[in-house]
């Protein structure tokens, strides 16, 4: 029986970038239900769930606790209508990173492996997202796991295998979580996943080293040294 790797993706940083429109929506998604812009909010996004992000950035406007978690959902719906509303921008601005389509191609050629997305983003920008740049067509949307799943990112790795389990009828024999942040390594080893960093986000390699990550490369045009990595 041919093994099954389950690649899953984080998005933003490690796929592509999509510019400051990504902060934008969100900001807007949030006056849509409060009335008050989060104006210079400091909250820093990378790495995190989109509902984390959303009670981070209500606590910095001194929005009572049980409050914000009220609000959670609806500022979640809002961020996709916002999003989806700027789809045209999103297609324009959005770029994915360099060596990411071959990557995605040469895996996607190879037996057994099955890719997918891990990532803080809602499920449907997610979708939104990677569309934008097209790479969505090598990626399994039956799987993967998402910050609508879970708010905490270091749960989102039990949900993906379930999802594989149910939808490939048995379990992956590897998993591997590529991501740009430290929470990716956490979230990989909450999940008994293997992880590669890549510092293509916001942090460098520098900064990514030594934080227990399987492997780290500078960008994914390293195509044979990760293809070797899947295939060990």
């Amino acid at each position: 029986m041919c093994r099954v790797n389950l690649i899953l993706w984080d998005i933003d940083g490690t796929l592509l970038r999509a510019g400051p429109l990504a902060r934008e929506v969100f900001d807007r998604a949030i006056e849509d239900v409060t009335g008050r812009h989060p104006n210079n909010h400091g909250v820093a996004m990378s790495g995190k769930t989109d509902p984390q992000i959303t009670v981070e950035i209500l606590a910095s406007m001194e929005e009572p606790a049980t409050r914000a978690a009220d609000r959670v959902p609806e500022i979640l719906d809002r961020l996709v209508a916002r999003l989806a509303e700027e789809d045209d921008r999103l297609r324009r601005e959005a770029r994915a990173l360099p060596g990411v389509p071959e990557l995605l191609a040469a895996l996607d050629a190879r037996p057994g492996v099955v890719q997918a997305i891990l990532s803080g983003n809602v499920a449907p920008n997610a979708r939104a997202k990677t569309a934008a740049v097209g790479v969505d067509a090598w990626l399994d949307w039956r799987l993967g796991a998402y910050g609508s799943d879970h708010p905490d990112r270091a749960e989102l790795v039990p949900v993906a295998r379930q999802r594989a389990a149910m939808t490939l009828g048995r379990d992956p024999d590897r998993i591997w979580v590529i991501g740009d942040t430290p929470n990716d390594v956490a979230c990989a080893r909450a999940g008994a996943a293997n992880c590669l960093l890549v510092a293509t986000g916001r942090f460098e390699r520098d900064e990514l080293e030594g934080l227990g990550a399987d492997a780290v490369v500078a960008d994914l045009t390293e195509t044979d040294r990760i293809l070797g990595l899947v295939d060990e």
